[in-house]
């Protein structure tokens, strides 16, 4: 079991004690405090890990005490206690930093899975804290931005698979970053100074794909004039990455099988078995256990390939990090076009947030370079970005399973508008979330093709319904 020193803060003596004495049970060191100002000064003066407050003490209170801790130390994870529970407290308290909160009387299970869990969160930000440092080595070409907790998540388990030489899969949506996650892995590495070789699976037909991982030897086939030196071969010490594994050839599956398990191979058209030292991350937006079910994929290959797993969120699923990826391209294309771009407005960042972006990470670099390079003024207003980022401004369009409610004064009195703007939103995510595919959105909202263009053209022209 993960163990801390942990400070109780409580002015009643006896549940001071009880919490002390339960938690020194499960092998953590206790200091106990009899008020605010005492387990300051022990956060000050020892490497504290968790201090569990009651919320309402004489003189400064359990959330002032919050506030002063993470003055001190950010890190350290602050669980709130009270006989007082109610729902306001619970929010300010969680809103103001509070890793957790509990009611008293409290349940000893219910404490040890509370401190169980700050103490995860304690090692989650110190790992993430160390790649964050191990990542400023790094060029900013291979940095994945962003501070969200799906991020830091998969950041902290690749930066535990770098220090090895564990085959890695990296699944995303296209546009998440996988490229950019495999090189960080490689450069993080023990194999940093050797070669980073990729080669994008699905853009190379079945023979050539063979050729270009594993060579071939002269009068292969028809054109191979020399003696062509693979990918593997060119990656020897470093790393190989596959991109769109999922879309190799049942051929293919079967030679790259047999190098994962032996790391040899041979050349197309030879008969010398070769050996290779090197590490191998591959990457796909597919789902390989579906492939799997469909018999398009081999499920030994998987097996291989899926030693360690990182799976990148979708860039919908970490809305925090949009103002800090628009700032990171923001410098960059500025930069590039020698553009006197200082910022976004409001509006824009706020319709930016609000956008499901389908594309991820590379749809919203490619609305900013747009914005900087057609830009007359000093700042992208929200009427820079494409049309259907401002169609969808009124909030994010709900995702699957969730449950919309309007708000009901915008409806009042204005119905038919509303219901107009409603069916746009609807309308145009569609067409985003199918990548401007006309015909896969028609068919997703059980419209035929003409009518959907049709509404297009009547929104386009500033059009309002029959």
């Amino acid at each position: 079991m993960r163990t801390g020193l942990i400070v109780v803060a409580e002015d009643e003596g006896p549940q001071r004690e009880t919490l002390a004495h339960a938690l020194r049970g499960k092998g953590h060191r206790v200091l106990e405090a009899a008020d605010a100002l005492e387990a300051m000064r022990i956060a000050q003066d020892e490497p504290v890990d968790i201090v569990i407050t009651d919320l309402r003490m004489p003189g400064i209170s359990g959330l002032d005490l919050l506030e002063r801790v993470k003055e001190i130390n950010p890190e350290i994870a602050v669980v709130m206690v009270t006989a007082y529970a109610t729902v306001a407290n619970a929010v300010k308290a969680m809103k103001a930093g509070a890793a957790d909160y509990l009611t008293k009387p409290i349940d000893l299970d219910e404490l040890d899975l509370v401190v169980a869990r700050a103490l995860d969160g304690r090692d989650l930000v110190r790992e993430n804290r160390e790649l964050r440092r191990r990542l400023e080595q790094v060029t900013v070409e291979s940095v994945l931005i962003g501070h969200s907790v799906s991020l830091q998540e998969v950041l902290a388990r690749a930066a535990r698979a770098a220090e090895t030489n564990a085959t890695v899969l990296i699944l995303g949506e296209s546009g998440t970053g996988k490229e950019l996650l495999a090189r960080s892995v490689h450069k993080l590495g023990h194999r940093a100074e050797r070669p980073f070789i990729a080669v994008n699976c699905a853009a190379l037909p079945e023979t050539l794909l063979e050729s270009e991982l594993f060579g071939h030897e002269r009068g292969a086939f028809t054109g191979a004039l020399n003696r062509h030196h693979g990918r593997v071969e060119r990656a020897e010490g470093g790393t190989l990455f596959l991109d769109e594994i999922g879309d190799i050839s049942p051929q293919v599956q079967v030679k790259l099988l047999r190098f994962l398990e032996a790391r040899e191979f041979a050349r197309l058209g030879g008969e010398e078995t070769l050996k290779a030292d090197v590490r191998v991350i591959a990457a796909t937006h597919q789902d390989l256990e579906s492939q799997i079910e469909g018999g398009r994929f081999r499920e030994d290959l998987y097996y291989r390939l899926n030693v360690v797993t990182l799976r990148l969120p979708p860039l919908r699923d970490r809305r925090d990090d949009i103002p800090e990826l628009v700032e990171h391209f923001l410098v960059r294309f500025t930069k590039r076009y020698d553009r006197p771009i200082r910022a976004l407005t409001h509006e824009a960042m706020d319709a930016l947030i609000k956008y499901s972006f389908p594309g991820n990470v590379r749809e919203l670099e490619n609305m900013i370079e747009q914005a900087v390079v057609l830009v007359r003024g000093p700042h992208v207003t929200v009427d820079d970005l494409p049309a259907k980022v401002r169609a969808n401004r009124g909030g994010p369009f709900p995702t699957e399973g969730e449950l919309w409610v309007p708000d009901l004064q915008a409806v009042q009195g204005n119905l038919r508008s509303f219901l107009e703007n409603l069916e746009r939103r609807i309308v145009l995510e569609s067409v985003a979330r199918h990548e401007g595919n006309q015909s896969g959105a028609a068919r997703y909202l059980g419209l035929t093709e003409s009518a959907l263009r049709y509404k297009l053209k009547r929104w386009e022209a500033g059009e309002e319904s029959d």
